[in-house]
């Protein structure tokens, strides 16, 4: 087990993604009770769809993918909250207007584009081998940015999660930390779409925050038992890649649908205990 371990380690590829994946496995899951328990979870969905028109974009522009992406699924944040606050339309028919629309773009600048393709899918289904020391260093700084705000306005988030309008009436300023929500999204998402893909993403957000409501009832107590669901998930399907020879998004998705089923049945057990 060790020798297989210190083998897999020693590729600097390998490394690389265990750095971004386990920060971005943390901050996935971290953000993922909140905007679950808001039944927002499809926000992640949404908001990797329009990281994939502006990959496909600056690909096809030759520009620097993240820099691109990076603002323009944060504004795609913002709009999708207004939307969803002030029009008609409301959360999900919001989040399905935009990801259609920003997946329709990046298809047909990939269309029109050369020579880009292969570049773009694996920002679509995720590569450990797309990762390169840049990444490595831009993804971590911003990644650690993420767990500071977090943790710094936890307590907020903690407030306008379970109880908005007493939230605003004590003063609160609930607007301003749902976009502070929805920017820290915005930020885990495109960090994690080089090893996931755009594709595979949302799941990060999803399975970790609803595994751990399984078992365990406190906010607290979910936020940080998804934290290490999601992390474990994570090693796990990286290493299950390595030995089967699988995609790393989708084996690390296929660790977080089994982590559910375990503590679905855990839960279950409790119940009737």
């Amino acid at each position: 087990m060790f020798e297989m371990l210190a083998k897999m380690f020693s590729y600097h590829f390998m490394v690389r993604a265990a750095v971004v994946g386990l920060l971005v496995s943390l901050c996935a899951a971290l953000l993922g009770v909140s905007l679950v328990l808001k039944r927002y979870s499809m926000i992640g969905d949404g908001l990797s769809h329009v990281g994939f028109g502006a990959l496909a974009v600056a690909s096809a522009l030759g520009l620097a993918p993240m820099v691109v992406s990076i603002p323009v699924v944060m504004l795609s944040a913002v709009l999708l909250l207004r939307l969803s606050s002030r029009a008609r339309l409301k959360g999900d028919a919001v989040i399905a207007m935009i990801s259609a629309g920003a997946l329709a773009v990046g298809v047909i600048v990939l269309s029109l584009s050369n020579g880009t393709t292969g570049d773009v899918n694996n920002y679509l289904f995720g590569s450990v081998l797309a990762m390169t020391g840049e990444d490595v260093w831009l993804s971590a700084g911003l990644a650690v940015v993420v767990l500071i705000l977090f943790g710094i306005y936890y307590r907020k988030i903690f407030a306008v999660t379970f109880d908005e309008t007493f939230a605003r009436a004590t003063g609160e300023k609930a607007e301003a930390y749902h976009l502070l929500l929805a920017c820290l999204t915005a930020l885990t998402i495109v960090l994690g779409m080089r090893v996931m893909g755009a594709m595979l993403i949302s799941s990060l957000i999803i399975f970790p925050a609803l595994t751990a409501m399984r078992v365990c009832r406190s906010f607290r107590s979910v936020t940080i038992c998804a934290a290490l669901v999601s992390v474990c998930c994570f090693m796990l399907g990286l290493c299950a890649s390595y030995l089967l020879d699988t995609p790393t998004g989708a084996s690390v998705v296929v660790a977080n649908a089994a982590a559910f089923l375990l503590f679905w049945f855990a839960g279950r057990l409790r119940e009737r205990g």
